[in-house]
């Protein structure tokens, strides 16, 4: 499990890399939109498919919260 989470985080600090970089490379306002517009979305995509993916695993009892140590 700790690496589907490992390889997904990967996946979304390249996106968003991939898209700073399609909005750096470009100049002009009307170059950088499809390649830079794509690249976030498929950032939202990864986010949106890890979030559901821990909440499954939660759900089948695969993970399991351990929360914070309270000191009473």
């Amino acid at each position: 499990m700790k690496f589907v989470i490992l390889i997904a985080f990967i996946g979304i600090l390249g996106a968003l890399a991939a898209a700073g970089f399609f909005m750096l490379r470009n100049g002009s306002r009307s170059g950088r939109g499809p390649n830079m517009a794509r690249a976030l979305a498929v950032r939202v995509g990864v986010s949106v498919a890890l979030f559901l993916i821990i909440l499954l695993c939660w759900k089948l009892g695969w993970i399991h919260p351990t929360g914070l140590p309270l000191k009473s």
